[in-house]
């Protein structure tokens, strides 16, 4: 018996055609296998790619992966087929944390924002000051 790939979640052909079809996301299709966590989230993933499904099927589908998340540990926050697949919202460059203005730097620490005061103790090269909290870095500036 050939060994499987258990820790890259791949599954070769012979192990995808050896499932039933009520193993995948989208059983006519045969789309989206469900085995395993990997499987889950990549059906989640990917759910809007599938073409050739009908609106009964997306609905089916969702209900099957719900199961399949719960099963398998995997967190599922979308509440609707219709949200499935959609990109979550991501930082653009222009949302990064800008260096205070001088009228920013002017108010009291308490009242800036911990992007703000994060973006000094890098000026100031606090060390550790990633895994601070908002006090933390108070705090660390305070004291340099």
């Amino acid at each position: 018996m050939a060994a499987r790939r258990q820790s890259t979640h791949e599954l070769d052909a012979e192990e995808r055609n050896a499932m039933s079809d009520s193993t995948f996301a989208f059983p006519r299709l045969r789309k989206e296998p469900l085995n395993d966590a990997s499987h889950v989230r990549n059906a989640i993933a990917r759910f809007d790619q599938v073409r050739d499904a009908s609106d009964e099927e997306r609905a089916e589908a969702f209900r099957r992966i719900k199961r399949a998340a719960k099963r398998h540990g995997v967190e599922m926050t979308e509440t609707r087929w219709q949200d499935l697949g959609k990109p979550t919202a991501t930082k653009k460059s222009s949302d990064k944390p800008r260096t205070p203005t001088k009228s920013q730097r002017n108010q009291p620490r308490s009242e800036r924002s911990r992007d703000d005061l994060y973006a000094e103790a890098k000026r100031r090269n606090i060390q550790g000051r990633s895994t601070m909290t908002k006090a933390d870095l108070i705090r660390a500036l305070q004291s340099k």
